[in-house]
């Protein structure tokens, strides 16, 4: 336990001189900047914020880092721009790219371990190994926009399923990217191979381009959407109000609300932890109580405002086909490639 304590109080005075400072909420704030308002962007500037903390520190250490500063960020940022995943998911991508600075040059000292043994230069063997390695980032991504990858809230035959089907995806991912499947492959073959590995890992994307996956209510309607929910389920709600940091921008995020067991929509949603009035046709949200579900937001919004914080809109799930029809033009379109190949092997 020597080498975990030393390494978490290391990690301990990063995160604390941090924190006191105020540069985490710095980090949130530059990220947001920089991103512009895009998912994809501020999830790259986080993976790249993950290399560089994770540089130079042990597993354990470097978990509690990139958990403490870059996580929250991307709860806070992926929450404006509709995502909203477990928080297991949100971890394992900060950790993977944590861990991925290992051998990140100029600091990895995974590659600096390796060369020691193969009496090889660091910073070349640093360099190749991260060659090697950012081929497989596309794969944290995937927990964020595809939880079953993650065996979340999945029985154990999806898991199975789940299984075969995320092997044979990495399987046509790592062909796609050598180059090479049972021949050499074409540039359009490769790009192929990457179309089908994309769909297997993930055929919810091109479900939501087909059918949204939620029907939009105006915020006015939240307590009938409340009341009529079923028990034990999720709404989803678009909020708007001053930000925290600066009232005197408005600023719009999505909150997951898990409704109770209750009687009439606004006693289910009190159970819930939020206090919700309708006055002049705009339904406003108070302040959540300390200890409350949502406190969270207490840090987003500025309640006490000359503007309220508004309930803008109500995201209820729809009833959609299932996403796993798009695996059969996947696999229509790797035969073609398969047969393809076979005829250039044959021929050769």
């Amino acid at each position: 336990m020597i080498g975990i304590g030393v390494a978490t109080g290391a990690a301990g005075v990063i995160v604390g001189t941090i924190s006191l400072t105020g540069a985490h909420q710095v980090v949130g704030e530059f990220v947001e900047f920089l991103s512009g308002g895009s998912l994809i962007v501020m999830l790259l500037l986080v993976a790249v914020m993950s290399l560089i903390l994770g540089m130079g520190l042990p597993t354990t250490a470097n978990y509690i880092v990139v958990s403490s500063l870059m996580a929250p960020v991307i709860v806070a940022l992926g929450a404006q721009s509709g995502l909203i995943v477990p928080l297991v998911a949100v971890h394992m991508f900060v950790f993977y790219f944590g861990i991925l600075a290992d051998d990140t040059p100029p600091v990895g000292l995974a590659a600096f371990a390796a060369a020691a043994i193969s009496q090889g230069d660091p910073i070349k063997t640093g360099i190749q190994g991260f060659a090697y390695d950012i081929r497989t980032a596309v794969l944290p991504f995937l927990f964020l926009f595809n939880t079953e990858l993650l065996l979340i809230d999945v029985t154990w035959s999806k898991a199975v399923l789940v299984f075969l089907i995320a092997v044979a995806a990495m399987l046509l991912f790592a062909s796609a990217t050598q180059g090479y499947l049972l021949v050499r492959n074409r540039l359009w073959e490769s790009v192929a191979l990457l179309l089908v590995a994309f769909t297997l890992f993930r055929p919810g994307f091109w479900l939501d381009r087909v059918d949204p996956p939620f029907e939009t209510l105006p915020g006015a309607q939240v307590f009938e959407a409340a009341s009529a929910a079923p028990v034990d389920s999720a709404m989803r709600l678009e909020l708007r109000g001053p930000d925290f940091q600066d009232p005197d921008r408005m600023k719009e995020t999505t909150l997951l609300v898990e409704l109770a067991a209750g009687t009439g929509g606004k006693a289910r949603l009190e159970s819930s932890g939020l206090l919700i009035t309708a006055k002049n046709g705009t339904v406003g949200l108070e302040e959540p109580l300390p200890g409350s579900p949502h406190q969270a937001i207490s840090r987003q919004f500025d309640f006490y405002g000359d503007e309220p914080v508004t309930v803008t809109a109500i995201l209820l799930p729809k009833e959609r086909p299932a996403k796993e029809w798009f695996y059969v033009p996947a696999v229509v379109l790797f035969g073609c490639v398969l047969w393809l190949q076979r005829r250039r092997r044959s021929s050769a």
